[in-house]
């Protein structure tokens, strides 16, 4: 894996991004890859806001996977910051090999540079085997989510 870099999405990279976003049955039903002026719109708000951090993993300058990392600070747990993980995707062809795995290991120490006392991330109740790659990789499911659309 020495040849993966993380590194801060940039505008050109947002293609890449939506495309995996969209490439698996929950994506494919609420992504738009055909019309991206929301996810460049959307882009610039990340990029204007200090407490988004969104990261691709390029290898050989191709993006093959992507994260966001959101840093919310709170009053429970006596003040504690916390980070959110969001939209972790890897690109078909690399699933499997561990980038999913550096990617979270990223956050994590992210999270802890940044000051957080908890790294928290939701997925899909119907993705069991990410269920699987999260608990290995030392994560709980201890709480229960809740969405209402809007």
């Amino acid at each position: 894996m020495t040849d993966i870099l993380i590194r801060p999405a940039t505008a050109a990279d947002v293609p890449a991004i939506v495309a995996m976003l969209a490439d698996d049955m929950l994506g494919a039903a609420r992504e738009t890859p055909g019309d991206l002026a929301p996810y460049e719109a959307a882009f610039e708000r990340l990029r204007a806001d200090p407490a988004q951090s969104l990261v691709v993993a390029e290898r050989e300058g191709q993006v093959v996977g992507t994260l966001q990392l959101t840093v919310i600070p709170g009053l429970s747990r006596q003040g504690a910051t916390r980070s959110l993980v969001e939209g972790v995707r890897v690109h078909t062809a690399e699933r499997g090999g561990g980038l999913g795995s550096r990617l979270i290991e990223w956050a994590v120490e992210e999270s802890r540079r940044r000051g957080c006392a908890l790294v928290q991330l939701t997925t899909d109740a119907s993705r069991v085997d990410a269920h699987r790659f999260y608990e290995r990789l030392g994560f709980t499911a201890s709480h229960v989510g809740f969405k209402l659309q809007l």
